[in-house]
Formats: C-alpha cells, structure tokens, sequence
C-alpha cells in the first residue's frame, strides 16, 4: 500500500469505512443502552441481558390480582400482607421464601402486593434464575430511590454450583456493605432448600450423644434459605379448597352462578373432573377451569 500521495488518501479513507462498517454490525448484536424505567409512573419491571449487557424493561401492563380472589391461604396471605405493609412503611421488613405445592398461590400472592401497595410506592421487579449474579448491579440502581422494590424469583431452584446460588446467597446476608433499605427479595419455589436433597446426604449425618448433627451438604443447602427471614409455606388443596377457588374464579370472571341443584352439581362434577385430568387440585386449576368456562360461556352468547 502507497505510504504516500492521493493513492494512500484514498487507501486510507477505504480502510476506515470498512472499520466503520463493522464496528456498525458489532453495534447492532449489543442492545440499546436503554432509561431505567420512569418508577412515578412505572409499578414493575423485568432485568433483561444481551450480550453480557443488562437493562430494565418497564413493563407497561403487569397481571395485577386481587388479593381477595385467593382462597385457603389466608394464614400465608396474612404473613406476607403484614411483611410487605411494614415495608412500604419505611419499617423493618424480611425477605421472604414462599415453598410448597405448585399451583397453591405462591406467585399470585407477590402480584397481589404489587396491586395493592403499587400506589404506596411498591415496585417489583423480576428477575431470572440466570441473571442472579447481577443482583447487586440491579440493587446499585435501586438505592436512594424514593420507592420500596421487591425484587421477584418465580419458581426459584439450583443445582449445585450455580453462580446465582453464591449470588443470591450473598445479596442477603453476607456482603460487606449494608443492603439497600429499598430492597427485599421474594422468592418462590417449590423446594424448601431451594436444591436438590438426596439420600445419600443422610449418610453424613452425625450422632453426638444424643443430639443429630445434619452433614456439611445438608448444613450448605439449609444455610440459603436460612437466610431469608421468612419462609411461608403452601400445602395442596383439599376438594373443598378447591371448589372454593373454582366459585371465586367464576365470580371473577363474570360466571353467573348455577340456576339450580342439578346446574350446580353439574358444574361441581365438571370442575372435579378436570382436576382428575390434570392430576391436580390447585388455585391454578381451579383459575384454568373457571377460564374454559368464561370462554364456552362467552362464544356461546356470541352465536345467539
């Protein structure tokens, strides 16, 4: 190549439109460097990751529930209400770990918060197994902010090893600066130490006279869970249970109740059947039954 002249120029000028040109579609893989949300106006959010770069997504229309639409779980309803009133107070409040039965309301009851202190200050925003690690990114974001967040893990499990295990397990008690006082995390999962238990775990168990010492494998898994202040647990839904959130979810949308014994028997015995086909009685279930009804319900007006 010329080091000289109007060739060189020209060789020069061709080399950096091809820099150009491909620093453009480097450019184009990594997201926009997006606003953090507008919180006066935004109520929940979502951590979104691209190419080792993380944002918060607004979300514009989150599924708000009422808190009266779930039924028996009106102990674990009471613990988190009081938690999260105390929160949005200013006052001391504890993370929270809801485990038990799937399908028993364990998420539908962090919602319910959010619609009901939303006009308090209560934000929530959710945040992926996989993207754990950034916790204290996303916390960094949060502080001195006028709002109270909840940071939200649906249906949370680890495999031992995880990064967002050690993360997670820092971020709430563990880290050598003081958490944010605008923070909690609520998490959900249907494992009560959040990882895998096995039986030859129960082998490492100890005996010193005649107390039980739990082995060091037992001791690391409880020591996460441990570190929520509060554990709420869900058990399966009896028949009755059930049959309760199937009349709510009815109500909820629209249903007119059975004109008689012999609708409402009817409507009992579908009900029970199709959580006889799902293998499950459950508020999701009952939410499920009660939609495929609304649905029916509603195409069948339109066709008269």
């Amino acid at each position: 190549m010329p080091t000289t002249g109007p060739d060189a120029t020209a060789a020069l000028a061709a080399l950096i439109a091809r820099a150009d040109a491909l620093l453009a579609r480097v450019e184009a893989t990594f997201p926009p460097i997006a606003v953090d949300p507008d919180w006066k106006h935004i109520m929940a959010a979502r951590w979104r990751k691209r190419s080792g770069r993380g944002w918060l997504q607004a979300v514009a229309h989150p599924h708000l529930i009422r808190s009266s639409d779930l039924v028996a779980v009106d102990a674990q309803k009471q613990i988190i209400d009081r938690n999260t009133r105390q929160f949005v107070a200013g006052a001391p409040a504890n993370n929270v770990l809801l485990t038990g039965a799937r399908g028993t309301g364990k998420s539908s009851l962090v919602k319910a918060m959010l619609a009901k202190y939303a006009a308090k200050g209560l934000r929530l925003i959710e945040v992926d197994k996989e993207d754990l690690s950034d916790l204290p990114d996303i916390t960094d974001r949060l502080v001195g902010l006028p709002q109270q967040f909840i940071i939200f893990c649906d249906d949370l499990t680890f495999d031992a090893g995880e990064a967002g295990y050690k993360a997670l397990k820092v971020m709430l008690d563990g880290s050598i600066t003081s958490g944010a006082q605008n923070v909690l995390i609520y998490a959900t999962s249907n494992r009560r130490h959040l990882l895998p238990e096995y039986f030859l775990e129960n082998l490492e168990t100890k005996h010193v006279g005649d107390e039980v010492h739990p082995g060091e494998s037992v001791e690391e898994k409880i020591s996460l869970s441990e570190r929520f202040g509060l554990w709420v647990s869900f058990y399966p839904f009896t028949q009755d249970d059930y049959l309760a959130a199937v009349r709510g979810w009815l109500g909820h949308f629209g249903v007119k109740p059975a004109s008689g014994a012999r609708d409402d028997e009817l409507r009992t015995r579908d009900a029970l059947q199709w959580a006889l086909q799902r293998g499950s009685r459950s508020g999701r279930v009952a939410w499920q039954f009660a939609r495929d009804v609304a649905g029916a319900e509603a195409t069948t007006s339109r066709r008269r």
